[in-house]
């Protein structure tokens, strides 16, 4: 049966969703709490009752400001969570895919609030999957598997600083797996745990292999007939504790149906093992499609700022796949026979915060002036070229683009990550020469919706296909387009002159564009676009979560 998908809009005089900027609102009706929402006002699988706190722009986030926070802490397309404890301080990357300048480091001290710190990739390797921050020594790494269509490899970046400079990619040579994860073995030897179970040994420096790939150990297995993608172990991450290292993997495929993620465990006295799965293994998985997070998996421990131990992964939001993977945070216990225990259950109720640590300002503010350099901390271009960047310049107070290509799948969108249900995005647009500007939702070139328009008319972007619908009144070259999607229900606007609004005629349902119809693991993510011969100015970019 198919459950209805309820607006949360729609519910806002009964449920105080929305709050003004800056006003923390709580989640407390919850499963088992014995409340209205849980003896028949709800059905399975409807989250609405659920209330995030609020920050800048509205945007929703996790620290509650009582104690308490509400998942996920990092909102919107943060797939494949690495995380590292430097001292008193924490940063995380995220796999960044096809958007570039990508490896996007953010900063935490308490584990539930995080602020960006740099862009660490300028340099296209291709499509980027689950990378590996790690320090060793004073000195920065990450390692990085990417794809081109007709090559594949994994990389090493390095820095002193963690804000950069950072190093152009190293090319690892290792074409045939995924998922690096860093360890260091008893002898001070450096290796990397790769997907399928297997390790290669690094140079003392981290820079290059030092031998051949081999296999030590073969992953745990569900039973048969559990609802999964593909067996696909993936994603090693790697802790040595008490005498053991730890092996953390993924299995089950990391989307397809909502059931198939999961974490397993192992441990071993030696990388070569013999490795010992869990008693409890899995010890992280969506079971069931009502639950609030779908293909939960992908995890790394780490100590929390109070000594306790905490878990990052990944996890879809149900009925949102378009988000893409959102990263969760979920504590863990030891047990007494060094075994680790999952806290937190299914994630759909607030939790006690992390002991200790203090909070950084949250998040990031997504509208722009463009009178600052925001590449890489909010935008990137969707597949570039190696010169991709030289289309691009600042000038009194707008972001002028190069055009390039005809449509949006072929002109290398600028998009931007953002995690909230319901949005609204505008922009001005003036065109300079022969050029096409639009707004759009992109997920990918295959994929994508939104309005442009050029010196002959408007053209509607609908499911990647493009069809010019004629012109209005009085079009010249500004035009400002305005993008709402309320819970994948997108409507369109534009305006001469950003006062006197009207509203384009089709509106859309989106909420198949994702993964699991158009591949890519990415998200649908608001962007702009310049096309044509000529070069368009973007002024006054404004995003605001409703």
């Amino acid at each position: 049966m198919k459950l209805p998908r309820r607006s949360l809009l729609s519910a806002l005089p009964a449920l105080p969703l929305l709050a003004a900027p800056g006003a923390r609102t709580h989640a407390d009706a919850a499963p088992g709490d014995g409340s209205a929402a849980d003896t028949g006002c709800r059905a399975p699988g409807d989250w609405s009752h659920l209330e995030w706190a609020r920050g800048v722009e509205n945007q929703r986030k996790g620290d509650l400001g009582d104690g308490r926070f509400l998942n996920p802490v990092m909102p919107g397309d943060h797939p494949d969570p690495s995380i590292l404890k430097d001292g008193d301080d924490y940063y995380m990357t995220f796999s960044s895919f096809d958007a570039y300048p990508g490896i996007v480091i953010w900063h935490s001290k308490d584990l539930v609030n995080w602020q960006p710190v740099t862009a660490a990739l300028t340099k296209p390797i291709g499509s980027v999957w689950a990378p590996e921050l790690c320090k060793h020594g004073d000195r920065y790494y990450v390692y990085i598997p990417a794809r081109f269509p007709d090559y594949r490899s994994n990389y090493v970046i390095w820095a002193d600083d963690i804000a950069g400079p950072w190093s152009d990619p190293i090319d690892l040579e290792l074409p045939d797996h995924i998922d690096p994860g860093h360890v260091v073995d008893t002898n001070g030897d450096r290796y990397l745990c790769l997907s399928g179970g297997d390790i290669v040994p690094l140079t003392p420096d981290g820079l290059a292999r030092s031998g051949p790939v081999r296999n030590v150990y073969e992953p745990w297995r569900y039973p048969e007939d559990w609802v999964v993608e593909s067996f696909s172990p993936e994603g090693p991450k790697m802790l040595y504790r008490n005498g053991y290292f730890y092996m953390i993997t993924a299995v089950g495929g990391t989307a397809g149906p909502p059931t198939g993620h999961m974490v397993i465990v192992a441990r071993a006295e030696s990388l070569d093992g013999p490795w010992e799965d869990a008693p409890n293994n899995p010890i992280v998985r969506t079971e069931h499609r009502t639950e609030k997070w779908w293909s939960r998996g992908h995890a790394t421990l780490v100590e929390g700022p109070g000594g306790d131990w905490w878990m990052v992964y990944h996890g879809y939001e149900n009925d949102f796949w378009t988000l893409g993977r959102q990263c969760l945070l979920a504590p863990v216990t030891w047990t007494e026979d060094g075994w680790i225990e999952a806290g937190g259950g299914d994630l759909s109720t607030p939790l006690a915060m992390p002991t200790g640590g203090e909070a950084v300002p949250h998040g990031l503010a997504l509208s722009d002036d463009f009178s600052t350099d925001k590449f890489g901390t909010q935008w990137g271009f969707y597949d570039p070229g190696p010169e991709e960047m030289q289309r691009v310049r600042y000038e009194d107070g707008a972001l002028v683009v190069r055009g390039k290509g005809s449509t949006p799948s072929d002109t290398s969108p600028l998009t931007f990550i953002c995690g909230d249900l319901a949005y609204q995005v505008e922009v001005e647009c003036e065109l300079v020469g022969d050029a096409e500007a639009g707004i759009l939702l992109f997920y990918n070139r295959r994929l994508y919706c939104g309005l442009s328009y050029s010196k002959d008319g408007l053209v509607m972007h609908r499911y990647g296909l493009q069809r010019r619908v004629g012109s209005p009144e009085n079009l010249g070259r500004t035009l400002h387009l305005r993008i709402t999607n309320d819970q994948n229900i997108v409507t369109i606007h534009h305006s001469p002159d950003g006062k006197d609004w009207t509203k384009f005629y089709v509106q859309m349902e989106v909420s198949g564009y994702h993964h699991n119809v158009a591949w890519d693991f990415l998200s649908l993510r608001p962007g702009v676009f310049a096309a044509g011969d000529g070069e368009v100015r973007f002024r006054n970019l404004v995003y605001q979560a409703l």
